[in-house]
């Protein structure tokens, strides 16, 4: 069966090769995008000679005494009467306190662990 081409609109088949080759021209467009960034990554993982190391990573345990003023308090009578003078140092000797008690503990039960205690 002959078609009949309407000399105002063109036929369906010139549109979809249209559509096809433009949306071939992006596919080519994003392949060597990405071929380009593959290249970039690849320089940068070469410049980096460090492999990153498999092991294992780190645990640290972090105890933090939430009212050390307080807990001074009700085990010092010492302690009662420099917090509210001298907070800061009251907090640092609980928790060098804190840190002996955690040692001791910890020696008892044979257990060797590194107690540092940070201040941030």
């Amino acid at each position: 069966m002959p078609r009949n081409i309407n000399p105002e609109n063109p036929p369906m088949d010139y549109l979809l090769l249209i559509v096809s080759l433009v949306l071939l021209a992006v596919c080519v467009f994003l392949y060597i995008r990405i071929k380009d960034q593959q290249a970039v990554i690849d320089e940068l993982l070469e410049a980096n000679s460090d492999p990153v190391p498999d092991a294992v990573p780190e645990m640290i345990l972090t105890l933090r005494v939430k009212d050390p003023i307080s807990l001074a308090k009700q085990q010092s009578q010492s302690a009662r009467k420099l917090a509210d003078r001298l907070p800061v140092m009251v907090t640092r000797m609980v928790y060098q306190e804190v840190r002996k008690e955690l040692e001791k503990e910890l020696g008892e039960r044979e257990i060797d662990a590194e107690i540092n205690v940070e201040y941030r």
